[in-house]
């Protein structure tokens, strides 16, 4: 335990701390001196317990204010983070359909490519049978012609 000599209301104080705590009490301290002798200038000489009284309840008041934003502060970020996963959650499934709609599209051009590629054979095949047809048909008309 360390001690901490504090001077407050014009008066020396020893008090007890966690070792390394000495600036922070020292720091609380003054900063208790300022509020209290903020009061007292403004309030008068109204009793020292009564000064001490009113700098507690502003010290208090202002702690409970500090609170109040924090625990808003902290609903805030809740919902932020309620709001960000199911952002987060919505990013993903449509992902997932595009995805899915990728895959399909690829699918179904797939499937067009063949189509398109055994009806050009099917084209080939049928141009190659005409020509086959029709180069029979004039060697049977030169056929006959020739025996006339």
């Amino acid at each position: 335990m360390a001690n901490v000599n504090i001077k407050f209301n014009g008066k020396e104080f020893l008090l007890s701390c966690e070792d390394g705590q000495e600036d922070h009490l020292e720091e609380l301290s003054i900063h208790l001196n300022k509020k209290f002798e903020s009061l007292k200038n403004d309030l008068g000489n109204i009793g020292e317990n009564k000064l001490l009284l009113i700098t507690s309840i502003k010290i208090m008041d202002e702690y409970f204010e500090t609170k109040k934003k924090i625990d808003e502060k902290k609903n805030e970020l809740k919902n932020l983070k309620e709001k960000f996963l199911e952002i987060k959650k919505l990013i993903y499934a449509y992902k997932d359909d595009k995805e899915k709609e990728i895959n399909n599209l690829l699918n179904t051009h797939q499937e067009l490519k063949s189509e398109i590629d055994k009806t050009k054979l099917d084209y080939e095949k049928i141009l190659d049978d005409t020509t086959s047809e029709i180069d029979k048909f004039i060697e049977k008309v030169n056929q006959d012609n020739s025996v006339q």
